[in-house]
């Protein structure tokens, strides 16, 4: 075992229900409070289980902290990317479900300036090399459809946990 390069180990917290929309509020409220520039979150889960709208929670929450106008927040599904500023903080959320090859990743430009901007991507399967330090949000759909729940995972900023025990 090699101990000057210690392996990141995942923590992964346990399902949270999502069922209600002001859950997901919430809980994109609480997460948004550990991100930071340089930050990557990649959302998975299949159309219509809750990535967008909270990326939208996420983002609308930020700028009534700084005091700037609400915003839509729509899906960037046909434009690829959607870019929000708030003072210094720049968020770009990407929806990577049109992109058809890794190779189409490249042009897009997906991780540059990535010290000075927070990343959030849905569908990031295409994503071969990922980012060292990531967080990942796996949205599921439970009970026939009826209920949502997500799952947080993250190799760094451990902290997170604390708010979903």
């Amino acid at each position: 075992m090699d101990l000057t390069n210690p392996m990141h180990i995942a923590t992964k917290s346990s399902k949270i229900d999502i069922t209600l929309e002001k859950d997901t509020e919430s809980i994109s409220q609480k997460i948004s409070n550990y991100l930071s520039k340089g930050d990557t979150v990649f959302l998975y889960g299949e159309i219509g289980v809750g990535k967008t709208t909270f990326i939208r929670h996420l983002i609308n929450y930020l700028q009534a902290k700084k005091n700037y106008k609400i915003t839509e927040i729509p899906s960037p599904t046909f434009n690829i990317v959607h870019e929000y500023k708030i003072d210094e903080l720049i968020i770009c959320h990407y929806d990577l479900y049109r992109v058809q090859s890794a190779m189409e990743l490249k042009n897009i430009g997906l991780f540059e300036n990535k010290k000075d901007t927070i990343i959030l991507i849905e569908w990031p399967e295409i994503i071969k090399e990922k980012p060292k330090n990531i967080i990942e949000l796996f949205f599921n759909y439970e009970e026939n459809l009826s209920k949502r729940s997500l799952v947080i995972s993250s190799n760094y900023k451990k902290e997170i946990f604390n708010e979903f025990k």
